[in-house]
């Protein structure tokens, strides 16, 4: 089941800048800087309340960051929503039609362990499904 928001993804084209732009906005620094290599990104995450706000930064020109910002621009990327099994939920929601793009879970930042659903069944929205490592 869907428990809260965990974060808000948003690709960025400089993460050094956009930690610049985002520490102004929220009055506080970033608390946590990590590469996923299996993604080829570098994200930075800010605590806001108990919501997370990550960028993303590709680190390769072929990585679904970088396309996402050649065709959109910077911007919202996804949202990200915890689960207590993710296993569980990725089965609940491919039998409620929803399409998986990852058919089993895979590491992700922040200690996490992640699930992407696709736009096309979800009204245009990236959906990230994820649960803390165990």
């Amino acid at each position: 089941m869907i428990k809260k928001i965990e974060h808000i993804g948003i690709a960025v084209k400089s993460l050094n800048s956009s930690n610049e732009l985002f520490k102004k906005l929220f009055g506080k620094e970033h608390y946590k800087v990590e590469a996923v290599v299996s993604e080829a990104v570098s994200t930075s995450f800010f605590m806001l309340g108990e919501t997370k706000i990550e960028l993303l930064e590709a680190t390769d020109p072929t990585s679904a960051i970088a396309k996402f910002i050649e065709k959109k621009g910077e911007g919202i990327h996804h949202i990200a929503y915890e689960v207590d099994n993710l296993e569980e939920e990725m089965l609940r929601l491919k039998n409620e039609g929803f399409e998986l793009i990852n058919s089993t879970p895979k590491d992700g930042a922040d200690n996490k362990r992640i699930c992407f659903l696709h736009p096309k069944t979800t009204n245009g929205i990236l959906v990230e499904l994820c649960e803390e490592k165990k």
